[in-house]
C-alpha cells in the first residue's frame, strides 16, 4: 500500500510534466473559485494542522468546500499536490545571496582571505533557515526523502548552497565531499529538529564548518607550497 510519503514506483514528478496550472477546458465547466495556487496553499494548511498521515484529497476538498473530483482538474494525483506543497514551503526561506569572501574562522576578512561576507556566515544562515522550515512544517522532512525535490524553490536552495561551496575554495573530490556532508547534515536533522535544542544544532553546524575550513586551509597551503617549489625550480 502506498502511503502519503511514499510515491511508489514508476511515478513522474509533477515538475517534469507539462500540466497547465489552469485547466484547459471550457470555462463554464471549471470549478468556481479554484486554482492550483489556492489548492496548494490549502494543502499546506491541512498538512500543518493534521499531519501527513491524515492527509487525503477528500479532507482537502471538504476544507475548500468543493468535491474531491474538482481537485483533479489541477493535479493528476495526490502525490503531485504533495510535491507542490513541499516546494511552496521551501520558498518561505530567505536564501543568502552572496557574494561571499573566502573568509576564515573569524568571518569576512579572516586569515584565509576576504571580500564580501564570509561563506561561513552564509552557510549558517542557510542551515538555520532550513531548520526553521522543518520545525514549522514537520511533514517536510519525510516528503523531501520521498520525492525528487526539484521544484523551483528547491533548485534555488541548491544554487545558494553551490555558491557557498564555491566560496570555500575547495575543488575536486574534497569539494564534492564537503557538499555531500552539508546536504546530509541538513536532511539528517529533519527527524530530530523538534527534539534537539537549537544550541546543539548550531554547535554541530560549527563543527562541520570548522572541518570544511581546515580542508580549505590545507588546500591553500598545499597550493602555495607547490607554487613556491615551481618558482624555485624555474
Amino acid at each position: 500500500m502506498v502511503s502519503a510519503a511514499d510515491p511508489g514506483e514508476n511515478r513522474t514528478s509533477v515538475w517534469l510534466v507539462a500540466k497547465p496550472a489552469t485547466p484547459v477546458r471550457r470555462r463554464t465547466e471549471a470549478p468556481s473559485g479554484l486554482d492550483r495556487e489556492r489548492i496548494t496553499a490549502a494543502t499546506v494548511r491541512l498538512l500543518d494542522a493534521d499531519g501527513l498521515t491524515r492527509f487525503s484529497m477528500r479532507r482537502l476538498a471538504a476544507g475548500l468546500d468543493v468535491t474531491a473530483m474538482s481537485l483533479y482538474w489541477y493535479v493528476d494525483t495526490k502525490h503531485d499536490l504533495l510535491e507542490l506543497a513541499l516546494d511552496r514551503v521551501l520558498g518561505e526561506q530567505s536564501l543568502p545571496a552572496g557574494p561571499y569572501g573566502s573568509g576564515g574562522p573569524y568571518g569576512s576578512g579572516g586569515p584565509y582571505g576576504s571580500g564580501g561576507a564570509g561563506w561561513q556566515d552564509g552557510l549558517r544562515d542557510l542551515a538555520r533557515g532550513y531548520r526553521r522550515v522543518l520545525a514549522a512544517h514537520p511533514w517536510v522532512a519525510p516528503l523531501s526523502a520521498a520525492y525528487p525535490d526539484i521544484g523551483p524553490h528547491a533548485r534555488a536552495f541548491d544554487a545558494a548552497l553551490q555558491r557557498l561551496m564555491d566560496a570555500t575554495g575547495l575543488v575536486g573530490a574534497v569539494r564534492t565531499g564537503a557538499h555531500l556532508a552539508v546536504r546530509q547534515f541538513l536532511h539528517g536533522c529533519g527527524g530530530a529538529v523538534r527534539r534537539a535544542p537549537e544550541a546543539d544544532f548550531c554547535l554541530a553546524l560549527d563543527v562541520l564548518i570548522t572541518g570544511i575550513e581546515a580542508r580549505a586551509e590545507a588546500g591553500t597551503k598545499t597550493t602555495a607550497t607547490a607554487t613556491a617549489t615551481a618558482t624555485a625550480d624555474a
